[in-house]
């Protein structure tokens, strides 16, 4: 019975109606009570359907993936350089996964609800239940994002965490460097000064949100993890060269 019941959350049925759902309530916060700027959107028509890994950093829980969702069906619709109205919700693009931690997923009815749309859930390697805990690399988890891989774009947040300029995780690099999908880094601005920290309630209405795509990474897979790594950080800006650079780093302190 449970095996039913995962096959039929998988389905374009159920996946469509979660994406219709959260893609109505959550449209009118990023492009009318916020503006959203999407940087690179029509790179995004030259991608395959599948083994394609997206690479961003982090700004808030959840309002960073429905960005990515909206844009990711807004170009299944053939557009090119902002949602427009979002008659895409009436036939999304389903066939997205995301990497998301197993605690944040289920810890409310809405992190439940919004699982259905494609999470995959991990076990957090160095927190859980509040308390800083270090784990190894679970292979579970890594062999979960190589399946969505086969079939699907995959988004991940290196850092793990909402927090700017934290260190990213090595799981990252050895699942570029062992399945070799097609790296796209993401960069992501203004989320967490339009929203609280989960990214379901306003901070600052009228925030420019920004979403820049840029043109996939060039990877030697035999390089090692560290190296990998590395360049990720800086492909998504959030290396030490960086951290003195974004109006971030210098106004986050003044609006907590």
């Amino acid at each position: 019975m449970s095996s039913f019941f995962t096959k039929l959350k998988e389905t374009r049925l159920v996946k469509g109606m979660v994406y219709a759902i959260v893609g109505a309530f959550s449209y009118p916060g990023l492009s009318l009570v916020n503006k959203l700027q999407v940087n690179g959107m029509e790179n995004l028509h030259k991608l395959p359907k599948q083994n394609v890994l997206f690479v961003s950093n982090h700004q808030t829980y959840f309002a960073d993936v429905i960005t990515f969702l909206h844009i990711f069906c807004a170009v299944s619709w053939r557009k090119k350089y902002k949602l427009g109205i979002p008659f895409y919700l009436l036939w999304p693009f389903t066939r997205v996964k995301y990497v998301a931690a197993e605690e944040t997923m289920k810890s409310n009815w809405i992190s439940k609800l919004f699982s259905l749309a494609g999470a995959i859930t991990v076990k957090r390697t160095w927190r859980a239940e509040g308390q800083e805990v270090r784990r190894n690399l679970d292979p579970g988890d890594t062999r979960k994002i190589e399946r969505a891989l086969q079939n699907n774009w995959v988004i991940t947040f290196p850092q793990g965490t909402t927090k700017p300029f934290a260190p990213g995780r090595k799981g990252t690099a050895f699942i570029i460097k062992h399945y070799r999908p097609i790296v796209v880094p993401v960069v992501i601005s203004g989320y967490w000064r339009a929203f609280n920290k989960k990214g379901l309630k306003f901070k600052k209405k009228g925030s420019l949100l920004s979403v820049t795509f840029k043109d996939p990474m060039v990877i030697d897979y035999e390089d090692t993890c560290e190296n990998i790594l590395e360049k990720v950080m800086d492909a998504i800006e959030q290396s030490k060269k960086f951290m003195l650079k974004g109006r971030h780093h210098l106004m986050t302190t003044l609006d907590k």
